[in-house]
């Protein structure tokens, strides 16, 4: 039997529903429960009247005239990010370039990650692109690769109108540990980059143990020199041992001269390195990084920047950085000691090894939830005078874009967020021969440019939830008469949190059911609500919008103590509710979390909105689904019985009768990680924890984790039988930073994580 979710009527269990199979608004979903008095009083209404079942649990589709998306706020920050080129086809670009003294076109390393054998550098004009971009270039073989695999930069030779070299930085399969990385040049016999043949190895291949925390870094410097960077090898703590040793590519940001190879080398080693006479490798330019990922030169002064990925709780951007320094990975982890820095494997010297330089920012995995930072590039262009000199960078996992200037007066770096900017899985910033400055997006296959801002225009966005025209402005506890409430099947954990759901289209629109997966797009105009209730007290209500623009984005309503109304949020923030901490999103964390991948709104899908719902407003008990497409909602029939379609379980079992152990964990997995961890949805890896993957294809069974083993021996992110060294089971049960969900949870779903330790407990072996 489908699960009944009971909006407003979770009592309803103690005086007769039981027989209904039905525990809450969500299906029965712990700490999930419906907002059964808001007023946090207790009790039933007084004249209560149980509901009715019934066909449809609407007869029409109420009128919404006043709950619309509005225009966005405007923004304050003097740039903004547009997107250019957005017919040009590009699939998974990588980095982006142009030749030296050809402003006329722009050339792209895509990624080639799949088992076709090669990658390739595409180039399309500037002006009239068209659709398709040209192929120049391919690099390959590259077997079959996954992760931080594939080719991962390019870097034009300053002199390319003389030699016409275009140098690659990429990962193969092959090797005892299945993969390799190499540094190599294409060339373009006519020195024009219509075409590059003769690949030229200069560096490796040279074997890595892990298929991430490959680094992948390549630019060259205004002294002629290239520079590169590499990763500690993966695979978390084991990797930390290669932090601090002097030898090896790993962990460094290396500089060789190209022009003058030496010693029996593809390349020299220039003067200056700190090892080029002994005691370490020749090629190294600084070291103790854990996972360079982006880094750039700046173009006026030569000074190089990284950004380096974190581990257990901050990322770190390194600024200026100088030949010979340590940045003291394993050791340190931004600007604090790490708990590697008392293992004498890996941090031989201890907390207080000499000698190490602090980054120039950090960010905490918490606040803000960065979570893995992608170095950006300093602003030499004429677009902005204003803005030169600021450096620019971004969050992969997060979405976010960042500044950070240097203040007149003291010196001291300050860190901005670009809170009004696109949302996207960042993996490049660059520079086209003016200085301008563009950022990549891998999953979207996008490119963006910095561009001024206009002055901002007057603010006319709803300052208060009761201004929005979603609630009765009158009482702004009710919804407005327009909006449509609905409930979930398997709920997202919220801390136990009570929520109430809402949906509003505008008149005559219509919702398209995706047929691969059934997601429900939405059209512009939408607007979708949800009301938190924390320890008895209203505390939160998001909209999550579709703009006329097509583009989505979140905005939080905070409540004000006497629960009278709530009021916008500019950013994100953390209070004391009751015992416990409320995080409340910032406008990025809200398209972060819901990815483009997952279809922007996470919960509108088949699988979840396939079941019960008491409808208030009618007082009857319905399928969703069936009263959703009886009332022309949707764009086309379901064209099947709602019997027939997919309706995901109530992963705590409260729903009689209890679906299997396996179907509830994969439906607990589907709600709280799948619109991450799935193919382009931005986390870290290759999991793809949707619910309709077999178990086999969810790339987790035996797998070993790419983002830290938490200190586990032997860590799997699913090891059959195992959950105590099971990833997937281990950071649900983390209160800390290692936590996941990362974002806007601080309480551990000790039912909710009880289901994923039992079932992985039942798991004899990976199929």
């Amino acid at each position: 039997m489908l699960s009944v979710r009971l909006l407003g009527l979770s009592l309803l269990i103690a005086v007769g529903f039981a027989a209904l199979g039905a525990c809450s608004d969500d299906g029965g979903a712990v700490g999930d429960a419906p907002d059964a008095d808001p007023s946090g009083e207790g009790g039933l209404p007084d004249g209560y009247v149980p509901p009715k079942r019934a066909e449809f649990g609407l007869d029409a589709r109420p009128s919404n005239t006043t709950c619309l998306a509005p225009a966005r706020p405007p923004s304050t920050a003097p740039v903004k990010f547009e997107q250019v080129f957005a017919n040009v086809n590009l699939q998974a670009p990588m980095m982006i370039a142009q030749i030296p003294g050809d402003k006329t076109r722009w050339f792209v390393a895509q990624r080639g990650f799949s088992n076709d054998g090669n990658a390739t550098i595409v180039s399309f004009p500037v002006a009239n692109p068209g659709n398709t971009p040209t192929t120049v270039g391919t690099i390959g073989p590259l077997g079959a690769m996954e992760s931080e695999g594939g080719l991962l930069g390019m870097a034009f030779h300053p002199k390319f109108a003389q030699n016409g070299r275009l140098y690659v930085t990429w990962v193969r399969n092959g090797g005892s540990t299945s993969f390799r990385s190499e540094v190599g040049y294409l060339t373009s016999a006519d020195k024009s980059g219509t075409s590059f043949t003769g690949y030229t190895p200069i560096l490796g291949p040279f074997e890595q143990p892990y298929p991430n925390h490959n680094g992948g870094g390549i630019a060259f410097g205004k002294d002629g020199l290239l520079y590169l960077s590499f990763g500690d090898g993966g695979a978390g703590d084991d990797a930390a041992h290669n932090g601090q040793k002097k030898d090896g590519f790993f962990s460094k940001v290396l500089r060789i001269d190209v022009d003058n190879p030496s010693g029996g080398l593809a390349y020299g080693i220039p003067a200056g390195n700190p090892f080029k006479g002994g005691g370490g490798e020749p090629a190294t330019f600084a070291m103790g990084f854990r996972n360079p990922f982006r880094f750039s030169i700046d173009r006026d002064t030569n000074e190089v920047w990284v950004g380096d990925v974190g581990q257990n709780q901050y990322e770190e951007i390194d600024a200026k950085v100088k030949v010979g320094a340590n940045y003291g990975w394993p050791c340190r982890e931004g600007l604090h000691d790490s708990p590697n820095s008392t293992d004498p494997a890996k941090c031989p010297l201890g907390p207080t090894t000499p000698g190490l330089t602090d980054p120039v920012a950090e960010h905490m995995h918490l606040t803000p939830n960065s979570r893995s930072i992608t170095g950006g590039v300093v602003y030499r262009g004429a677009a902005v005078p204003g803005f030169v000199g600021t450096y620019v960078y971004g969050d992969y996992v997060r979405q976010q874009l960042w500044t950070i200037a240097f203040d007149a007066g003291t010196g001291a770096a300050v860190s901005t967020q670009l809170t009004d900017a696109p949302a996207a899985n960042w993996v490049d910033f660059a520079e086209d021969n003016d200085g301008e400055l563009y950022a990549v997006a891998l999953n979207q296959g996008a490119i963006y440019k910095l561009v001024p801002a206009a002055p901002a225009g007057p603010n006319t966005f709803p300052d208060r939830l009761s201004k929005t025209g979603c609630v009765d402005p009158k009482d702004p506890k009710k919804a407005a008469a327009g909006v449509i409430p609905y409930g979930v099947n398997a709920p997202l954990w919220s801390d136990g949190a009570q929520k109430e759901r809402f949906l509003a289209l505008p008149d005559g629109a219509k919702i398209s059911v995706q047929d691969a997966d059934g997601d429900f797009d939405f059209p512009n105009g939408t607007v979708l609500m949800k009301t938190f209730t924390v320890a008895g007290k209203r505390t939160e209500t998001r909209l999550f919008m579709r703009h006329d623009d097509g583009g989505w984005n979140g905005y939080t309503y905070e409540w004000l103590d006497d629960g009278s109304d709530a009021v916008l949020l500019p950013a994100g923030k953390t209070k004391t509710v009751g015992t416990q901490t409320w995080t409340f999103p910032s406008r990025s964390d809200c398209v972060g979390c819901h990815s483009e991948a997952a279809g922007r709104s996470l919960g509108l899908e088949v699988g979840q909105l396939n079941g019960d719902y008491v409808y208030p407003s009618t007082n009857t008990i319905a399928n969703q689904l069936k009263t959703l497409d009886h009332i022309g909602m949707f764009d086309k029939p379901l064209g099947k019985p709602v019997e027939q379609l997919l309706a995901y379980p109530d992963p705590y079992g409260t729903t009689a009768p209890a679906a299997a152990l396996e179907t509830r964990a994969r439906a607990y997995l589907h709600s709280n990680c799948s619109n991450c961890h799935r193919p382009k949805g931005g986390g870290r890896g290759n999991m793809d924890l949707r619910f309709g993957t077999a178990f086999v294809d969810t790339k987790s069974c035996n797998v070993d984790p790419e983002a830290g083993d938490l200190g586990v021996t032997g860590a799997k992110l699913v090891a059959p039988g195992a959950p105590d060294q099971s990833i997937l089971a281990l950071r649900p049960h983390s209160p800390a930073a290692n936590r996941m969900p990362p974002l806007a949870s601080s309480v551990v779903d000790e039912p909710g994580v009880k289901v994923l330790d039992d079932w992985i407990r039942s798991i004899a072996a990976c199929p």
